[in-house]
């Protein structure tokens, strides 16, 4: 009887870590449909490490952000080598920048400014608007939205084109952002469409979990409105 309830036990574990195994192979791999989505992209900071850019156009990669800047003076370690290498690659990319509510929304733009170059083909830049990493310092609306004007206004003036602003819900109902301002939205909500935001979202974070070869580890996943 004992060694019938090993084996029973040991056959439903086995179970249980093949579909763990399996769940997780499905999740990494996930993505919503091309057909519905055809424009499906990534974007990446020094925390994926080196990427081998070649191996993404045949995943499904049509572009990339990259993490360029955070505050008034820290620059991405890995900025200038995925900048070059994703166009090397062939892959469409844009530039991102953390808003830290630290610091003046003048300084935060001249980082900005002084890092990413002013690229004709380059996609729209962002401001990346989060709770999660930044500093724990209560500014009031009005105060944030004027730093975040300033910024915006000095970036949107040097790369000639809007910018995105890319929001978690929490962010957004605090300091009501996409009801106050115009700029396109990139809106994060993990695998179901995102019923936040003042208007339709122009890009969309789907996954924080998908995985690639040429990049170690996970990597966020987006898609673009058709």
């Amino acid at each position: 009887m004992r060694a019938r309830r090993r084996v029973w036990l040991g056959s439903a574990l086995a179970a249980l870590v093949l579909s763990g195994v399996a769940a997780f192979t499905f999740a990494s791999a996930w993505h919503p449909s091309d057909t519905a989505y055809p424009r499906q992209g990534i974007d990446v900071s020094h925390h994926q490490g080196r990427i081998a850019w070649a191996e993404l156009p045949t995943q499904g990669v049509d572009f990339a952000y990259i993490k360029a800047t955070e505050g008034g003076d820290h620059r991405d370690s890995a900025f200038a080598d995925n900048w070059a290498q994703s166009r090397a690659a062939g892959v469409p990319r844009g530039a991102y920048h953390f808003f830290t509510l630290c610091r003046p929304g003048a300084d935060q733009a001249a980082n900005f400014i002084a890092t990413v170059p002013a690229e004709p083909d380059a996609l729209p830049p962002t401001v990346d608007l989060e709770y999660l990493g930044n500093c724990s310092r209560q500014v009031t609306r009005e105060d944030f939205h004027r730093e975040l004007a300033t910024f915006l206004q000095a970036i949107e003036a040097h790369y000639r084109q809007p910018a995105l602003l890319y929001l978690t819900r929490e962010f957004d109902a605090a300091y009501d952002v996409s009801a106050r301002l115009p700029q396109p939205l990139w809106l994060r909500r993990i695998v179901f469409e995102p019923d936040f935001g003042a208007r339709p979202w122009r890009v969309w974070q789907v996954s924080n979990f998908r995985r690639l070869r040429g990049i170690d580890g996970r990597v966020d996943w987006n898609v673009s409105r058709p």
